[in-house]
């Protein structure tokens, strides 16, 4: 029987936010991917950074302050470090598990992923997505005026730097990555959504900007004809009317309910929306592919249809 192919967006409970908790966070991670492998699918990893990203960010800009000769490291760059560092305590804690179960024929590859964005993207002429520290406003338009950032006061906590999250639209690497995947590897790509790039002619340009880590693995699981794309959260699964007296669970939904869902306007921002949206634009990609969202450790209780918010057509 054909194997599914599943792409599995991990979020940043399964990553922790410093280096001891990743350590941790990603053996826990590594076990419930190696389920999956056990139940007979092909499995791709992408995931996101956020807390990763932050940190790399800070330090880099910290070095910046203390030495003038060092140029401000841009946030392409930090995503690509990010990336790296993930996916180096990702794949050994994979490659732990895999040897301890004694399967020692599923080599892990992390690949640094490249997404092109496009530069006339809406997003860009209104950046939104915080990164960094907490600045006062003396710091924060001192930093615009030597650097070019955009600031913007954060819920009265300070200002923080704000970029672009266009949506993504090539993953350079593509071929790369179905070519490991089809030998049998298992693959770490797109991490933190990929590194964020600008197409100038032959030339690949660093944007300062985020993509968001479920629209990047939703175009991941589309490219390579993924079975399942299943999207990892902090709750079992998707509600509407979310906290209310009348919360609703949802389980098989079909994409004209999730579609309707979103325009009345049940999924929070920068929350479970850009889940929801991203299952829905996989499920309506091709017939016979099915969005997963789950928490980490339901994760194989959901493919079977125990758990979950499922959409498909």
């Amino acid at each position: 029987m054909k194997k599914k192919r599943i792409v599995i967006a991990l979020g940043g409970n399964a990553l922790g936010n410093t280096l001891p908790e990743q350590m941790e966070a990603v053996k826990v991670t590594a076990k419930a991917i190696v389920d999956l492998l056990e139940d007979g699918c092909e499995v791709i990893v992408a995931h996101g950074n956020g807390p990763q990203v932050g940190m790399i960010n800070n330090a880099m800009s910290a070095l910046s302050r203390e030495d003038v000769k060092q140029p401000v490291v841009p946030l392409s760059v930090c995503v690509a470090m990010s990336q790296a560092y993930i996916g180096y305590d990702l794949q050994n804690a994979l490659r732990e598990e895999l040897f301890n179960r004694n399967i020692h024929d599923v080599p892990v590859t992390t690949m640094i992923t490249q997404v092109r964005v496009d530069e006339n993207d809406p997003a860009f002429l209104n950046p939104s997505k915080p990164i960094g520290q907490f600045m006062s406003l003396e710091q924060a338009m001192s930093l615009g005026e030597q650097y070019g950032y955009i600031v913007k006061e954060d819920a009265g906590r300070g200002y923080r730097r704000v970029v672009a999250s266009p949506k993504p639209a090539e993953i350079i690497e593509i071929d790369a990555i179905r070519s490991l995947v089809n030998s049998g590897q298992l693959v770490i790509a797109c991490g933190g959504g990929g590194i964020p790039v600008i197409k100038k002619g032959n030339h690949l340009k660093g944007a300062s900007a985020v993509i968001d880590k479920d629209f990047a693995s939703e175009l991941l699981a589309e490219e390579l004809d993924a079975d399942f794309l299943i999207i990892l959260t902090a709750v079992e699964k998707a509600a509407v009317n979310y906290g209310k007296p009348d919360q609703k669970w949802l389980a098989d939904i079909t994409i004209a309910e999730a579609e309707r869902y979103i325009e009345e306007g049940h999924f929070a921002p920068g929350s479970m929306l850009p889940k929801v949206q991203a299952a829905v634009k996989f499920a309506s990609s091709k017939e016979g592919r099915t969005a997963l969202i789950t928490l980490l450790e339901k994760a194989s209780e959901g493919i079977s249809g125990k758990t979950g918010t499922r959409i498909s057509l």
